[in-house]
């Protein structure tokens, strides 16, 4: 191993809050083989647990002003030269990043990848309004013009379970320690234990859900109907949160299925899937169903609770969607995709960029000139290999992201533009009854 350096190009890692996995420590651990020092500030028990080595520190005090100036100070006595998190647009996070912009601080985001499912997403800054991947399609086809076609294969798998164990592992002592981090407030929607809550009921009817869902889409490609796709999103996701027009789902649900009723041709369907790790505490079924017998067209839309979604996705007209990442599956295949909220990847020539009601009528596909050199330049400046749950997964996430990080190549090649070419949509007035 490397020894420590103490010249300028020694450097000072402050890592916050990442995702329930060891990466970020092995990320640490290979930062600090190549010379550099590797901090950590823990805001609650879960953050302590995945953080078993030097060099953390735990911050016990309120949020808002009293995390502002202690990590202002921080950054400055440590001398911090980067700050590497996962969800930027978490509220202690937004101040850290605040402070770490002031002091010329570099920040790195870590998140799970675009390109699924062993992929990672790596960008300076941020994701979706805060990303800084360029939206100019020529820019893009001349970044890309001499980048290879990705290696597409699959190389890591993790599993449910262990997503599930790690998750347990973070949660459950935030729940029943929180007296050691007394005033730390969650930035998640729903309480751990109502989430578990949630969660033991949809597995305990999961065998009849999947038949219902694999009977639903043998049914729709067997009849050659026409048919959009809209993919709900989690309800606690910040892509739905920050980087979208809408405070709540049920928006974006009303806003589709009611200009779906209005202006898409009455021989189309709408296949309304709910997203695979979707808690169960919001019966969106019963929303869906209920807005769509109430706008007359209860028997064209159907609600997908599980099955093939590349098999529906090959024969879909068109997905619309807030920003999921099954836009991203939808373009690789060609098809037509409406973006409603911020998505690095609703660019001219890739996603439709029509309004909804002409959508409808005439989804436009991608343009393969676009569409290939997107995916080039994605994968080589914002996306490396790996995963959260694994060994093998994290250890080639964690080896990949410390070179990029030590070698300062966050969005490169040709994958950044300053400032950021996105907008956060305005929220919309209404709320949902």
């Amino acid at each position: 191993m490397m020894g420590m350096q103490t010249g300028p190009e020694r450097r000072v890692f402050l890592f916050l809050q990442g995702p329930s996995s060891p990466i970020f420590a092995k990320i640490a651990d290979r930062l600090e083989a190549k010379g550099h020092l590797c901090l950590r500030i823990n805001l609650n028990p879960g953050d302590q647990i995945f953080w078993r080595r030097k060099g953390g520190y735990h911050y016990r005090g309120r949020g808002g002003q009293d995390w502002r100036i202690y990590i202002a100070a921080f950054l400055v006595q440590h001398g911090v030269t980067d700050l590497v998190l996962l969800g930027e647009e978490r509220p202690y996070h937004l101040i850290a990043i605040e402070a770490a912009n002031h002091h010329g601080i570099a920040v790195a985001v870590v998140e799970m990848g675009y390109l699924r499912p062993d992929w990672l997403t790596l960008e300076r800054d941020g994701m979706s309004s805060n990303s800084h991947f360029p939206n100019d399609p020529q820019a893009i086809i001349d970044a890309a013009r001499t980048l290879p076609e990705p290696d597409w294969a699959r190389r890591y798998t993790q599993s449910f379970a262990a997503e599930a164990a790690y998750d347990l592992l973070y949660n459950l002592p935030n729940v029943f320690l929180w007296f050691l981090f007394p005033h730390y407030r969650r930035h998640a929607l729903f309480h751990p234990l109502a989430e578990y809550a949630g969660w033991v009921l949809r597995l305990a009817g999961g065998k009849k859900r999947t038949l219902a869902a694999t009977a639903l889409v043998d049914t729709l490609l067997s009849s050659g109907t026409a048919f959009f796709v809209f993919p709900l999103q989690l309800q606690t996701d910040f892509q739905l949160r920050a980087h979208s027009p809408y405070h709540d789902q049920r928006e974006a649900i009303t806003e589709v299925i009611t200009s779906f009723a209005a202006h898409a041709p009455e021989t189309a369907s709408l296949i309304v899937k709910i997203h695979p790790l979707d808690n169960g505490l919001i019966d969106w079924r019963a929303y869906v169903e209920a807005l769509a017998t109430k706008l007359g067209i209860g028997s064209r839309v159907k609600f997908l609770d599980g099955g093939d979604l590349n098999a529906l996705l090959m024969k879909t007209s068109g997905v619309v969607t807030i920003n999921s990442t099954v836009g991203f599956h939808a373009l690789q295949l060609g098809k037509p995709v409406k973006v409603l909220g911020t998505a690095v990847f609703d660019i001219a020539g890739l996603s439709d960029q029509s309004d909804l009601e002409q959508f409808w009528k005439a989804p436009a596909g991608p343009q393969d000139a676009v569409r290939s050199a997107f995916f080039r330049l994605l994968a080589a400046a914002i996306q490396v290999r790996g995963n959260f749950y694994s060994a093998t997964g994290t250890d080639a996430g964690a080896d990949a992201i410390a070179n990029r990080l030590h070698d300062r190549s966050l969005n490169q090649p040709g994958g950044f533009t300053d400032p950021p070419p996105r907008r956060k949509p305005a929220k919309i007035n209404r709320r949902p009854h």
